[in-house]
C-alpha cells in the first residue's frame, strides 16, 4: 500500500517512513504545494483509496478541507503531538477519517486504513465471501475451498483492488493507479495483465470448481465475481 505523507518537520520523516514501512506502507512524502496543485491526480479512477496522512501543522485544517472541497474521497488520517478532544472533533468535523496522537504503530495506521477503505467501499467486515473463496482487507492471503493460497505483495495489491469492486467492472488503468500510484518508477501496464494471470492460475488451481473468478470485459476491463452457478447455489443455501 502506498501513502501519501505531510510531514513537515524533515527529522520526522525517516522515523516515520520506517515505522509504516514495517506495516507494508510505502511512504511519498509531500509539500504543502501537494494540497493546491496536486490533488486533481487524486480524483482519478484507482486513486480513491490512497490514504492521506497529515502530521502536525498550523495548516491542518485548510489541507483537510482543501482535499475534501477538490473532491477527493481518500481516506484522511491525522497524527497528532497531543491529544486535544476539542480539535479532534473539529478535525473530523471538517473532513479528517481518523486522528492519531504520535508515537504511531505502522500496524495500527494500516489497520485503521484499511477499516476506512472496505466501509467506504461497502464492506462492514474484515473478509467477504465470494463463491469458494474468502478475502480479507487486513493482508491476510485469501482462503480458496479451504485452502490459503499464497500471494505476492503486489498480488496482494491487484487482488484487493479487485475485491474492493467486486461485482463491479473495473478498468486496467484503475487497477494500475491504484498498484503504482503517481510513482516515478511505472512499468507499462502489461504487467497488470500478467499479475491477473497469476491471480486466476492460483485462485483456479486451488478452487474445487476449477473457476478463475477475475473475468475480462471488454478486452481491456476485469471484474472479480463468483460463478453464476456458485451464487444461485449459495444463494439456495441461505
Amino acid at each position: 500500500m502506498r501513502a501519501f505523507v505531510f510531514e513537515p518537520r524533515e527529522e520526522r520523516q525517516e522515523p516515520l517512513a520506517v515505522q509504516l514501512g514495517q506495516a507494508g506502507i510505502t511512504s511519498i512524502f509531500v509539500g504543502s504545494d501537494f494540497f493546491s496543485v496536486g490533488l486533481s491526480a487524486l480524483t482519478q479512477p484507482g486513486l480513491d483509496s490512497q490514504p492521506i496522512l497529515i502530521g502536525e501543522s498550523k495548516d491542518v485544517h485548510q489541507n483537510i478541507q482543501a482535499v475534501r472541497k477538490a473532491g477527493c474521497s481518500n481516506p484522511i488520517i491525522v497524527l497528532r503531538d497531543f491529544r486535544n478532544f476539542r480539535d479532534t472533533s473539529a478535525l473530523l468535523d471538517n473532513g479528517a477519517d481518523d486522528v492519531i496522537v504520535c508515537p504511531i504503530k505502522g500496524s495500527e495506521v494500516l489497520s485503521r486504513i484499511n477499516s476506512i477503505v472496505r466501509r467506504f467501499h461497502g464492506h462492514a467486515a474484515d473478509s467477504v465471501v465470494l463463491g469458494e473463496m474468502t478475502a480479507y482487507f487486513d493482508g491476510r492471503d485469501p482462503i480458496v475451498s479451504g485452502s490459503r493460497i499464497k500471494l505476492s505483495k503486489r498480488e496482494h495489491s491487484i487482488f484487493r483492488h479487485l475485491v474492493l469492486n467486486s461485482h463491479r467492472v473495473t478498468s486496467k488503468s484503475a487497477i494500475y493507479d491504484a498498484v503504482y500510484g503517481m510513482s516515478a518508477d511505472q512499468p507499462f501496464d502489461k504487467v497488470i495483465d500478467v499479475y491477473i494471470c497469476k491471480l486466476r492460475k492460483k485462485i483456479a488451481a486451488a478452487a474445487e470448481s476449477g473457476c478463475q473468478y477475475i473475468e475480462t470485459v471488454h478486452g481491456r476491463d476485469y471484474k472479480l465475481t463468483p460463478p453464476e452457478h456458485l451464487e444461485k447455489t449459495l444463494t439456495q443455501a441461505s
